[in-house]
Parts: C-alpha cells; sequence; structure tokens
C-alpha cells in the first residue's frame, strides 16, 4: 500500500498563492493608464465610490469605477494638482461620473471632453465653468469647495437651428456642448457636399506621383546649376 505524503500537498499551497498573486497583479497592470494617474484609490465617500457601490457588478480599481469589461464608468481625480486631465484622459470617454474637484485646471475644458457623450456628472472647482456652460446641462450647481455639472443635453435635439448640419449630413453629439456632423452613405468631403466614396488609394496616388515629380523638377534644376558653377 502506498504511503501517503501529506507534506506533499502543503508545498504546494505556495505555489498556488503566488499564482493567485501573479494573476492579480497582472490585473492591476492592465487597468488603463488613467486609473493610476494619480495615487492612492477613491475615498469611501466620494460620489464616484457612491455610484459605483449602487451596482454589485462594478468595480472600484486605483481611480475608477470599472464594469466587468474593463470599461470605465466613473473616475475620482479629485485633489491631484492637476493643470489639465492629461492625454490619458481620453482613455475615460465612457464615464458617466467624473470627479475634478481641488485641482488648479484651466478654465476653458471644452475640448477636453470631446467625445464624452456619456458624461451625467461632472464635478469641477468652483472657479472652473461647465464645459459648454448652461447651454449644454441641464443643471449647473455651485457651492463653496465645488461646481456639479449635471445632465448633459443633446445638443442635437435642443437646437432649432435647421443648418446645423448641412443636407447630406446628420447632427450627433460629440461630447458637453459639442457636436459633429455625420455624412450620409454616398457623400464626404467638407460639408458632405463631395459624392461618391472616398478612395485613400486613388489620392496617395496622386499625391505620391506628385511629389515625385516635384523631387524630380528639384533634382534636375540642382544639378543644372552645379554643372553651371
Amino acid at each position: 500500500m502506498a504511503l501517503r505524503r501529506p507534506g506533499r500537498h502543503a508545498s504546494q499551497v505556495p505555489w498556488a498563492a503566488a499564482l493567485l498573486l501573479a494573476l492579480g497583479v497582472e490585473r492591476a497592470l492592465a487597468l488603463p493608464e488613467i486609473c493610476i494617474q494619480c495615487p492612492g484609490s477613491v475615498r469611501s465617500s466620494s460620489e464616484v465610490a457612491l455610484y459605483c457601490k449602487e451596482t454589485p457588478a462594478l468595480l472600484l480599481r486605483a481611480r475608477c469605477c470599472l464594469n466587468q469589461k474593463g470599461a470605465i464608468l466613473g473616475l475620482d481625480l479629485q485633489n491631484c494638482s492637476l493643470k489639465d486631465p492629461g492625454p490619458n484622459f481620453a482613455q475615460a470617454h465612457t464615464a458617466i461620473i467624473i470627479d475634478l474637484q481641488a485641482n488648479p485646471l484651466k478654465d476653458n475644458l471644452i475640448n477636453t471632453f470631446r467625445g464624452f457623450t456619456q458624461l451625467q456628472i461632472l464635478v469641477l472647482p468652483q472657479d472652473v465653468s461647465c464645459p459648454g456652460d448652461i447651454d449644454a446641462w441641464n443643471n449647473i450647481t455651485s457651492h463653496t469647495d465645488n461646481k456639479i455639472c449635471q445632465g448633459q443635453r443633446d445638443l442635437c435635439n435642443s437646437t432649432e437651428d435647421p443648418e446645423l448640419c448641412p443636407e447630406n449630413g446628420s447632427c450627433a453629439p460629440d461630447g458637453p456642448g459639442l457636436i459633429q456632423c455625420l455624412c450620409a452613405d454616398g457623400f464626404h468631403g467638407y460639408k458632405c457636399m463631395r459624392q461618391g466614396s472616398f478612395s485613400p488609394l486613388v489620392f496617395f496616388g496622386i499625391l505620391g506621383s506628385t511629389t515625385l515629380s516635384i523631387s524630380i523638377l528639384l533634382w534636375a534644376t540642382q544639378r543644372r546649376k552645379a554643372k553651371a558653377s
């Protein structure tokens, strides 16, 4: 009868723990850069944390609230000494709530939020204007320490300007106070005035041949000057 070795199973435990730790570190390293741009984690009393705890499927990781697919639904960068949100801020374009209070931010942030079409709650320093101002939000509330921009408006539905987009284009939201005009099928170019499909092959072919012709002309001119001298 084979003897059982109790120490063998016990020796496998540290390896299992090390594997789980490695997997945990790998998941932590896989966080979007914007989530770890500012040291520390989200305070339990913050609006982002409270929003994240309302749905059990959401996860708080570093400065972000993530869904199961890893998309950012909440971002808390308050008190991070930021003059601007930084180049990685676009990673949070799927966010519903963002907190940027207690930062020395510049006042004009409208282009910073281009593409943030899902954003519904934005907390800013008290002296910073909501991007798009009152036209872009249903409600703006100023407090002693912060300003809350709430309920992003769809300017495509709220405006009465018939010339907002050309006849061959349709209006689509592009963030607070921003819109974009999408060309209908079969149209492209400035104000969607050009009909037919855009061919990159033809465009780059013409560009390449033009560049080559200019290069040959310049080479021939310089060669003549060299011979003449």
